[in-house]
């Protein structure tokens, strides 16, 4: 074979291969970045995917917490005593502070960072609420309405952990989170029995069930979708639903069995 068409032949396969995939100077591979979202959603198409979440079993007998460790988060909570929120029904044993989110089916779609913000509240030494949820980038306000000094210590997986002391009426503290995780425990080390979850979602179809146990997924574009239900005690179920052009799929039901 003629020497120039080697040495051609050569240099081609070698580029090929460098732009397939990079090493650093230690030589791990880096990833080439991930292709950029380019599909829209067209408003006139959208539909909803809406359920109920319940429990299948009697809910665990709770002890009222105990705050003696602080006078004021005695007094504060004086004649309603608080219990536990790891598992809330109501009426029907229906379940509350469940995350149900698009779990996949949404990727290839650019959603901006919401504008709004989302609060935290340190309010009769509780977080209130026990279980929130937001985008990614978006902003959390963490806020203390008690008279006794708190701190917020999220403890991420994916996430950058920080850890911040807050005393009555101080600033609100903001932050955020880089990456999507379900769910980010929350702790107080002033209060042990302080204790939440942060859900930091990847995109906006996402809802936290109230005692009433029910969820709306709303905006959704024709297609296929893997919904995730989580819940801090019984762990996660996920269901598959198709919808078409402005399908509102109701009765799409979750239920925990009871441990």
């Amino acid at each position: 074979m003629n020497r120039k068409v080697v040495c051609c032949t050569v240099a081609i396969a070698f580029a090929a291969l460098v732009g397939g995939c990079s090493k650093s100077q230690n030589g791990t591979e880096q990833q080439q970045p991930a292709a950029a979202a380019t599909k829209t959603i067209d408003p006139a198409t959208v539909g909803s995917v809406s359920g109920t979440i319940k429990l299948d079993g009697a809910a665990p007998a709770y002890k009222a917490i105990n705050m003696s460790a602080d006078p004021y988060c005695v007094k504060a909570n004086a004649g309603h005593p608080v219990m536990p929120q790891e598992v809330v029904t109501g009426d029907g044993n229906t379940l509350g502070n469940v995350v149900v989110y698009v779990k996949s089916g949404a990727e290839g779609y650019s959603f901006p960072t919401p504008t709004d913000t989302v609060t935290l509240d340190q309010k009769n030494c509780t977080y209130t609420p026990h279980v929130l949820a937001l985008m990614v980038g978006q902003q959390l306000s963490v806020i203390n309405s008690d008279d006794t000094t708190h701190n917020i210590h999220p403890t991420p997986t994916d996430n950058r952990e920080w850890n911040k002391s807050q005393p009555p009426k101080a600033p609100a503290i903001t932050d955020s989170f880089a990456r999507p995780e379900i769910a980010i425990p929350v702790k107080c080390n002033v209060h042990p029995w302080m204790k939440g979850y942060i859900a930091v979602m990847a995109n906006p179809f996402y809802a936290v069930t109230d005692k009433d146990g029910k969820f709306d997924l709303k905006g959704l574009p024709p297609g296929t979708y893997t919904i995730e239900a989580w819940q801090e005690k019984y762990g996660t179920q996920d269901q598959t639903v198709t919808i078409g052009a402005k399908e509102d799929k109701a009765g799409v039901d979750f239920t925990f069995k009871a441990q």
